[in-house]
């Protein structure tokens, strides 16, 4: 069923816009923006950003699982750079239809259906911060309205109107970029293979980090490192050939291999495992990469030495520590596209 442009409420709202002076339709506004922020609505529970072509788009995802665009990027995916004062207002008229479908051309190819989902919505960043959107299935929708207004048009042999050729172009574009990660995605949902992709993408780094087989081996660790281990825990210092206490291992681990990058550790671990006697048959760092490894290794030793140089203690180093160089997560949180 498509919207009557010509119902008696649309020609009523109409109307009754005309009568109104600018300073009561400012009023009216400002009354409604009031009662909408005053209102109980809902904060954000995962937010984020998605590639659609050269596009960059933000999402929301609400407690009741709907999945919004924020009110800009939707705007802007479909081609109109429009946009409220501070991303808070919204665009629309008194009769209720955004101005994004207010074209003549446009109104055979929407349904009511289409024109209830176009309601703005309401929420608050995980920030707190006040913010618009749209029901994410709408940008399909209205850029599918545009397509086939612009089909509409080919099939009587006419061009689509200059105001509207780059929205369509837009359109099109989304159209396509979904359809891409769709099909991608539906892939993964079918076959399983959504569960390994971040295993496979956690892999990829570790492949940049480690080598396939084991490096020559070459001193890494200063001399210092072990130094100031043993000036913070007040242990007397009597030289490398000494042997180190075996919780020297451990504090190499948390201060150095748990915070290069993440699952370091673990994947070391795996390939350098220990014998039955306890040993590793090479050091962890012989197992790092010249071109990415070595060089990141370097930096963190450095930066973590510069650390315990002015440190005073080992409460303090490691509290300084765990600031400047958390720990790396066992999992990435990435994003995938095509």
């Amino acid at each position: 069923m498509n919207v009557d442009r010509d119902s008696p409420q649309s020609k009523g709202g109409k109307a009754r816009a005309v009568a109104l002076s600018a300073k009561e339709r400012k009023d009216i506004a400002k009354r409604a923006a009031i009662a909408r922020w005053d209102a109980d609505i809902p904060h954000a529970i995962y937010e984020g950003e998605f590639k659609i072509g050269d596009l960059t788009v933000s999402a929301a995802v609400l407690p009741n699982g709907k999945r919004l665009l924020t009110q800009s990027t939707f705007l802007l995916a479909i081609g109109r750079s429009r946009s409220p004062k501070g991303g808070t207002g919204v665009l629309t008229t008194v009769d209720g239809v955004p101005f994004f479908l207010q074209a003549d051309l446009l109104s055979p190819f929407i349904s009511e259906e289409l024109l209830a989902s176009t309601t703005p919505i309401f929420f608050r960043h995980l920030t707190g911060k006040k913010a618009v959107g749209y029901d994410a299935q709408l940008l399909p929708a209205v850029s599918e309205v545009y397509l086939r207004m612009r089909d509409a048009l080919a099939a009587e042999g006419k061009a689509v109107p200059a105001q509207y050729d780059h929205i369509v172009r837009a359109c099109d574009a989304v159209i396509r970029g979904l359809a891409r990660v769709g099909i991608v995605a539906l892939i993964d949902e079918a076959t399983g293979y959504q569960e390994v992709r971040d295993r496979m993408a956690l892999q990829a780094i570790l492949d940049q980090f480690l080598r396939k087989e084991l490096a020559a081996w070459a001193k890494r660790f200063p001399d210092e490192f072990y130094q100031q281990i043993f000036r913070l825990r007040d242990w007397q210092w009597k030289g490398m050939r000494v042997n180190r206490p075996q919780v020297v291992a451990h504090y190499t681990n948390d201060f150095v291999y748990e915070r290069l990058a993440p699952g370091i550790l673990d994947e070391l671990q795996k390939r350098n495992p220990k014998d039955e006697r306890g040993n590793r048959r090479a050091a962890h760092h012989q197992w790092l990469t010249e071109d990415v490894g070595d060089p990141v290794l370097a930096q963190h030793l450095y930066a973590v030495i510069g650390l315990m140089r002015v440190a005073d203690d080992w409460d303090q180093f490691k509290a300084m520590l765990d600031k400047a160089f958390p720990k790396k997560g066992q999992t990435l949180p990435l994003l995938f596209g095509e």
